[in-house]
């Protein structure tokens, strides 16, 4: 659909809004792009034309068509200058620069084309046309984008509320579940205690209760009651999905500071969580190297007092990786650091006195063990304490089996036949 306002080769179409309309919808593309690639398919596209029917030569054709790109080229450049995608949120005030440029555009190709030696008269009447076609093409573009950019809006608020729906469902049944961790993990300290003070009297070998074994037995039924409930629940809110699989280095040790950081925020404390290490390597030993980095890591935000950092530094040396945790604690005695890695030495307290269990670096050093490596403390001084963790890469690259998983009425009964 064209006209043909001034009796000359020079035409008004829809082609231009279509082109003012991706102008502003492509902005992955810069301005120039677009209105250099238009002008040129444009061009072509009317000598292609022309060729069909036969009316002029090819030369003829090409000098005919060539101002059009003139308009394109102008109007995206302009565009660009003034950034007129940025002017978009203002509808009223876009329109206005649309027409503005869309005239000088216009007046452009016509200034080509008389300096081409077409005939042209240029009067008030001429002015006032290219103004009309300008304002007309330019709001109509203006209103269609914004039309597409409100239903775009719109479904955007209705994805968002659906979303928070599922949020606020989600936190409900995540508040109902704290109850049973609390209840938990108070269980699993007790039940902790008790076990080193069965472990103590047996390396003692004085006599103990049978009693005491069968109590302990009965809290960890109750506690695996509670997992399987809470794990249920959880299954139930966010999706039974497998968490098997490879994971970077990187990612991993990503999943730690973010669990961390947390838990210094809970603590009240300002702590700068920090990695450093381009490492190239994927593993499935989630969870042993979960299990010791959360220990290593949460350590260090127990021994900072109020603001500090920690710093997880990873790299490979050989056929070894190695994860050192640094932290800006007051440091590890010197009495303490050949007692840091016994079962049950601690030198942390809750607030009512009681003394932790002390099994936390153990367990985190006989995990490193299984792995085919080693923990140790490499500095400790007020300031900066280090601890190294290295496991050999073949470990870290071989698949962990997965075993087939007990149903809770088979883990029952090989429970309960134990017990």
């Amino acid at each position: 659909m064209k006209m043909n306002p001034f009796d000359s080769p020079f035409r008004v179409s829809l082609g231009s809004a279509v082109f003012f309309l991706g102008l502003v919808a492509f902005t992955s593309l810069p301005p120039l792009v677009i209105g250099a690639s238009t002008g040129a398919v444009v061009v072509g596209f009317r000598v292609f034309l022309d060729s069909l029917t036969g009316e002029m030569s090819a030369s003829e054709s090409v000098l005919t068509h060539i101002p059009a790109a003139g308009y394109y080229i102008s109007f995206s450049a302009m565009a660009a200058a003034v950034r007129f995608r940025h002017r978009m949120a203002a509808p009223i005030r876009a329109g206005v620069v649309g027409a503005a440029l869309d005239f000088f555009a216009n007046a452009c190709e016509l200034g080509i084309r008389y300096w081409m030696g077409e005939p042209f008269a240029f009067s008030g009447q001429t002015v006032i046309v290219l103004w009309l076609f300008a304002i007309l093409r330019s709001f109509c573009v203006i209103g269609v984008y914004n039309m597409w950019v409100t239903k775009h809006v719109r479904s955007l608020a209705e994805a968002r509320k659906q979303e928070l729906e599922r949020l606020i469902m989600v936190s409900s049944g995540l508040y109902e579940e704290m109850f049973y961790l609390q209840k938990s993990m108070a269980l699993m300290e007790d039940m902790t205690r008790q076990s080193y003070d069965l472990y103590s009297r047996l390396i003692e070998r004085k006599h103990v209760e049978p009693r005491v074994a069968l109590e302990l037995a009965e809290h960890i039924h109750e506690t695996k009651k509670d997992m399987q409930r809470i794990f249920a629940g959880l299954s139930k809110l966010i999706g039974r999905q497998s968490v098997r699989g490879r994971i970077s280095i990187a990612e991993l040790c990503a999943m730690v500071i973010r669990a961390n950081e947390k838990y210094a925020n809970l603590s009240g404390k300002t702590i700068t969580f920090l990695y450093n290490g381009h490492i190239d390597l994927m593993t499935d030993q989630l969870y042993p190297l979960l299990s010791v980095l959360n220990n290593l890591v949460s350590n260090a935000v127990e021994a900072i007092e109020k603001t500090g950092a920690v710093t997880l530094h990873a790299r490979l040396r050989g056929n070894e990786l190695i994860i050192e945790v640094e932290d800006t604690g007051p440091g590890i005695a010197a009495d303490d650091i050949t007692w840091i890695f016994q079962p049950g030495f601690t030198t942390k307290y809750d607030r009512q006195g009681n003394p932790s269990t002390g099994i936390g670096l153990t367990h985190a050093r006989d995990i490193a063990q299984t792995l085919g490596g080693h923990l140790q403390l490499v500095k400790s001084e007020p300031g900066q304490t280090v601890f190294r963790l290295a496991v050999p890469t073949a470990h870290l690259l071989q698949s962990t089996p997965i075993t087939a998983e007990m149903s809770d009425h088979e883990a029952d009964q090989q429970e309960n036949a134990v017990m």
